[in-house]
């Protein structure tokens, strides 16, 4: 299967710079983003949206544009996508109240994910399992982050069971799975580049890994 991974999947990338640090940071820096905040808690108590679909909405948003905003226009750019989707305003009216041209996300391009038959709850792997990450790079939505796929790495930790984000944004009826917490060593992520002795940490949910 050709990578189809959006350009918001960073993690592992070289060259973006140190990531700058703001002592005393505020928690808005401007008005217009405390308002978005706020929309983004409306549209959520009206289930117009949730967590891992307004996810889905920013990561279909534009390379430039994605890369070229911040962070409260990233979910500003989101909320306004999933409203249009779903017959709430148009761009038409977006761009009549900004008075200039309203960037949305592109169409999803992912299939619908097929039902699939419901677990029994327990968990598939225990603390101390070696596992090996799924190699899959989906169309959609997924919280399988792309440098570690295909990798082993350890299980550290037995987590909770929560919804299978993938599901969640493009099924009817998502699975409940359990997560770990799964350590893997910098090495079999980046080689011989990588801090030596050095360990990544990355929670996943069962569907992403299987016995090493």
């Amino acid at each position: 299967m050709d990578e189809v991974d959006g350009v918001h999947d960073l993690g592992g990338m070289q060259d973006f710079g140190p990531v700058l640090v703001e002592r005393s940071e505020p928690v808005f820096h401007a008005s217009w983003e405390a308002r978005v905040f706020g929309i983004g808690g409306i549209v959520t108590l009206q289930g117009l949206a949730n967590t891992n679909k307004v996810r889905h909405a920013i990561e279909r948003m534009d390379p430039s544009h994605y890369l070229g905003s911040p962070y409260f226009e990233h979910c500003l750019t989101a909320f306004a996508t999933l409203l249009a989707e779903q017959g709430v305003l148009t761009r038409e009216e977006l761009e009549a109240r900004a008075g200039v041209p309203f960037p949305l996300s592109r169409p999803s391009q992912a299939p619908p994910w097929p039902r699939a038959a419901a677990g029994d709850g327990h968990s598939r792997f225990a603390v101390g399992d070696r596992v090996r990450v799924s190699g899959a790079h989906p169309r959609g939505h997924t919280r399988c982050p792309r440098y570690v796929r295909g990798k082993q790495g350890i299980v550290d930790r037995c987590d909770g069971a929560f919804t299978l984000p993938d599901a969640d944004v493009h099924g009817d009826d998502p699975p409940v799975e359990p997560t770990y917490a799964v350590r893997f060593d910098a090495a079999e992520l980046w080689g011989e580049e990588a801090e030596s002795g050095a360990t990544v940490s990355v929670d996943l949910w069962e569907s992403y890994l299987e016995p090493a």
